[in-house]
């Protein structure tokens, strides 16, 4: 007779800690709906979160076939949440986040001494790769080297193309560090009667510039489920959205190309399916391919 709940397990028991610490901050300080946490703890050498059971449906099967005005409304919350979270979370550096002292922080463990010039630092990404730099121009240069690199042959012939953006970034771009969900969209958003009953997913979080997370949440938002003719007026709404509670930061090309770089393949290697139902791996390549051309 007890209310029923969701648990779930990881083999990191960091990476559970610290997803319950969000998931509690994030129901505390923003309007974002969350399954607030219960309890966390470790089991068997990992780490485990319990949450209440959320009624829903899934957004991810459904998305696609909205029509306008609702898929319209649906990129504006997007829009909306992102920016509720950078004005939420803000930081001291860029890189994967701990729990120091019971708040949430950059993660000081993965930033040891690398062995290079100018004693930068070591950081693991939430896809698994370690980048390094302590600047925001640094730290997005690795990252993007890093999310390249990952990139499958069929990439090959764009790879310099690619690697020439990066290597432009530079460090005229500094910005306060905010919170960067690794994969706000709508594929991961619960529905039930037309509302968005709870946002799931926030395994590896990040910090990062808001660009940076902007610009992936838009591809994810805007271009992943519909034809490239309806994407202008969903990435509109997602930017209405966001000025609703924030200024929009300034997206450039370099944020965009290392955010679809980093979208294009998953944790596992794996090159990422957009639309619903999925499309083949060659179409997949296809679609980053094109994405990745427009922006070098």
């Amino acid at each position: 007779d007890a209310e029923p709940v969701v648990v779930r397990r990881t083999a990191v028991p960091e990476a559970a800690r610290v997803e319950a610490r969000l998931l509690g901050a994030i129901d505390d300080r923003t309007s974002v709906p969350v399954a607030a946490p219960i309890e966390s703890g470790r089991f068997d050498g990992g780490g485990w979160v319990a949450t209440p059971l959320v009624a829903w449906s899934d957004l991810h099967e459904s998305f696609g076939d909205l029509d306008a005005t609702a898929r319209h409304q649906v990129a504006a919350s997007f829009g909306r949440y992102l920016a509720e979270l950078h004005d939420a979370f803000r930081f001291d550096s860029h890189g994967p986040l701990t729990v120091a002292d019971g708040r949430l922080a950059t993660d000081a463990l993965a930033r040891a001494p690398a062995e290079v010039a100018g004693g930068e630092a070591a950081m693991t990404t939430a896809s698994g790769e370690t980048v390094r730099g302590d600047g925001w121009g640094t730290w997005l240069t690795a990252f993007g080297r890093a999310s390249i690199a990952r990139l499958p042959p069929e990439f090959d012939g764009i790879r310099a193309e690619l690697e020439a953006v990066i290597e432009r970034v530079g460090d005229d771009i500094a910005t306060t560090p905010r919170l960067f969900p690794w994969d706000l969209r709508p594929g991961n958003a619960l529905v039930e009667d037309g509302e968005m009953t709870a946002v799931v997913d926030w395994e590896g979080p990040l910090a990062a510039a808001p660009a940076l997370s902007v610009a992936k949440t838009e591809y994810l938002v805007a271009d992943w489920y519909v034809p490239p003719t309806a994407a202008d007026d969903l990435r509109e709404a997602f930017r209405t959205g966001y000025e609703s509670v924030r200024a929009y930061p300034t997206v450039r090309p370099v944020h965009r190309l290392v955010a679809v770089a980093s979208t294009a393949v998953d944790s596992r290697g794996g090159v990422t399916n957009p639309r619903y139902p999925p499309v083949s791996r060659d179409e997949a390549v296809a679609f980053h391919r094109r994405a990745l051309k427009r922006l070098v």
